[in-house]
């Protein structure tokens, strides 16, 4: 897919004519102008791009996108994007979709899709709340969470889009915020450079529906201590002064003040292979005394789907007296009519 001898690109020629429409000041925005900034540098033809959507204000992406792209039906894409895939392998397919159409209607194509590993791109907008049809309660929102259609409350426990990653066999996770935007730019290339379904979630703000719901995580007085910034091979330490650390107590997470009693050594490096490391991540999320982790959770080497289907055409082949459909169509009982 990666040729040398592609065209220089720059962000405009990812652009398209279309005029975007998300509300002012939304996090798409954001997403949006990260994905045309990173992909001029992948060297990669942009016909050789399709970006597949379900329904949703994130689900719009494909329009301003200058690619290839389809806009499908609620909850589906990740099914259409099989196809475009196992149709053509040398495509680089992105799934964009968010918490509602990934998790709610569909939430088994995403499953199956991730344990399949096709050589596929997901990235999820993760706003906690229904934005395009104004503002119910969401999978992903919280405990209580008082919207339009949950007016007391809402009674569910949220999903949580990583642990559901992860539990499904998926071998990329990882987690952005559309304000970080170099984090962002480096999360995308992450996720096109795995070979298998890369999983992305980024948290994004409804500045109309859900404003501030990542506020925490993002406000300049609060971010050090709400956020767990992911170092392959690197202590996992936050806060302003870097002397916080997350240290395991048996197999229980704690947080440790480093100084005195506790030193480096004592905290729990990061490693994206170790499956367990990257599940005591993930369930950190909705635990409000933890950082959120931000970054490359898991990310381990595994046989594509596609990979593994071609070689069982090849093999189907070699075995076969049959080499073309004219051969198949030609076996067996045949009559001439006249």
């Amino acid at each position: 897919m990666t040729d040398s001898a592609v065209k220089t690109y720059s962000r405009a020629d990812f652009s398209s004519d279309q005029s975007v429409r998300w509300c002012p000041g939304c996090g798409d925005y954001a997403i949006l102008a990260q994905t045309q900034k990173v992909f001029p540098d992948l060297g990669v033809r942009k016909e050789d791009f399709v970006f597949i959507s379900g329904i949703g204000c994130s689900s719009r992406f494909p329009y301003y996108m200058n690619t290839y792209g389809f806009h499908t039906i609620h909850g589906r894409a990740p099914a259409i994007a099989s196809g475009v895939k196992l149709s053509n392998p040398d495509l680089s397919v992105w799934v964009v979709t968010g918490d509602g159409d990934a998790l709610s209607i569909g939430g088994n194509h995403t499953i199956h899709l991730l344990r399949r590993n096709l050589d596929i791109n997901v990235m999820l907008f993760n706003n906690r709340i229904y934005g395009l049809t104004k503002g119910q309660y969401s999978p992903t929102s919280e405990r209580g969470k008082v919207t339009k259609s949950s007016p007391m409350g809402s009674l569910d426990r949220p999903f949580n889009p990583l642990t559901l990653a992860l539990g499904a066999g998926a071998t990329f996770v990882a987690r952005s915020i559309d304000r970080e935007t170099k984090h962002m730019q480096g999360m995308i290339t992450r996720s096109y450079g795995h070979k298998g379904t890369s999983f992305l979630e980024i948290y994004q703000n409804c500045n109309i529906f859900n404003d501030g719901a990542y506020a925490p995580l993002t406000n300049k007085e609060s971010k050090a201590d709400s956020v767990l910034w992911l170092e392959n091979g690197q202590p996992m330490v936050f806060g302003a002064e870097k002397n916080k650390g997350i240290r395991l107590d048996g197999n229980t997470p704690i947080i440790v003040e480093i100084g005195d009693k506790w030193g480096m050594d004592d905290v729990l490096v990061h490693d994206e292979s170790d499956y367990v490391i990257a599940s005591l991540l993930s369930n950190l999320t909705y635990q409000s005394n933890f950082p959120d982790p931000i970054g490359v959770l898991y990310a381990i080497e595994s046989t594509t789907y596609e990979d593994s289907m071609m070689a069982q055409i090849n093999n189907a082949v070699k075995k076969s007296d049959k080499k073309s459909v004219q051969d198949i169509l030609n076996s067996g009982d045949t009559w001439n009519v006249k």
